[in-house]
């Protein structure tokens, strides 16, 4: 089974594209999502998720999400690989959106006032 559920914030604003080869639109974004436990000095550092999105659900994401954003997600992970210009072997993980929520970001909605 390959399955994902992240709960964390959009680290920039989200922006639809489009298949060069078809109608499909998508969008690509990134959340940073809080580890469970904090370092000696007390902060409590981040990991951040490329998330991947298509259809009707990029649209929404796109239209009512941006920086700060709170999210939960349900997904699955997808790997692949690839060769840059140079001719470089990269590597990519990312989650495909299956389900998600948008959720309210009370510290996001006091900086606002």
């Amino acid at each position: 089974m390959n399955k994902i559920i992240l709960l964390g914030t959009l680290v920039k604003d989200p922006e639809l594209r489009h298949t060069e080869n078809s109608d499909k639109v998508y969008t690509k974004f990134t959340i940073a999502v809080q580890r469970n436990f904090k370092l000696p000095n007390g902060i409590r550092e981040a990991d951040f998720i490329q998330i991947v999105a298509w259809g009707k659900k990029a649209e929404a994401i796109v239209k009512y999400m941006k920086k700060g954003s709170l999210i939960t997600l349900s997904g699955r992970l997808r790997t692949g690989s690839y060769e840059d210009k140079d001719g470089n072997k990269k590597y990519i993980a990312e989650v495909v959106a299956e389900d998600f929520k948008f959720l309210e970001n009370k510290k996001a909605e006091t900086q606002a006032l």
